[in-house]
């Protein structure tokens, strides 16, 4: 059994905050086997981080969170940017067709993105798999729903921090059922359900703190590329 963090975001992300080097040390500091860092519509960074994991003696996998039309999707294992605005079905296909598992992240948090504000219920069962605990909550109640789909719809299920500060790696895991330190035997686990889950909330602080510094990044990246 391997622990692996699926959701996390290095400052290649408009709302992130710290680089590689960082997250993959918290990775190795509280005990995980693998990291994906999942930055917005970006696949660099991750590709990076996946070639530096085995000096912190940690499995890589490369990725990214793409904006779809109807919200995100972690595209888990791809090597390739897979462009932003597609549709929600043709978003799948393009990461599918990298290699890649295409998990849904937060999908009844409609204020973050979640795809059920765009599509039905039909369509994301769709998915590879479904994110069923993220560390950014609130109430809990986006989990549980996300949870109880999974189950009734029997897709594998993930765990995220969507840490968006290295401080934050870890506090949800996905733990696989495979003896093989590969990313390929981690992606193969989460595509046929071999999965458990366990997370701990973000503590609020945190989460306004990180959602304050987003916004900040973001209306600075935006005067930037006016002024390009």
């Amino acid at each position: 059994m391997l622990s692996v963090e699926l959701h996390a975001h290095s400052r290649a992300s408009y709302d992130g905050r710290d680089p590689v080097e960082r997250l993959l040390e918290r990775a190795r500091t509280v005990g995980l086997d693998g990291l994906a860092v999942t930055d917005h519509d970006a696949i660099e960074t991750s590709l990076t981080a996946a070639d530096l994991a085995p000096e912190y003696d940690l499995v890589g996998i490369p990725g990214m969170e793409v904006t779809s039309a109807a919200g995100h999707v972690l595209a888990l294992g791809v090597r390739e940017l897979v462009p932003e605005g597609l549709p929600f079905a043709e978003t799948l296909d393009r990461i599918r067709d990298l290699g890649g598992v295409a998990v849904v992240p937060h999908p009844f948090q409609t204020s973050r993105s979640g795809v059920l504000a765009n599509i039905s219920e039909d369509a994301l069962a769709a998915a590879d798999g479904i994110e069923i605990y993220n560390s950014r909550l609130l109430t809990g109640r986006a989990n549980r729903q996300a949870e109880r789909f999974a189950r009734r719809r029997g897709l594998p299920m993930t765990a995220g921090s969507d840490a968006h500060i290295a401080e934050m790696v870890g506090q949800a895991v996905t733990h696989v059922d495979t003896d093989e330190r590969s990313a390929d035997a981690i992606l193969d686990a989460v595509r046929e359900g071999r999965t458990t889950v366990e997370g701990r909330r973000t503590p609020f602080y945190i989460s306004f703190r990180q959602a304050a510094g987003g916004v900040k990044r973001r209306a600075v990246s935006r005067v930037q590329r006016l002024l390009d």
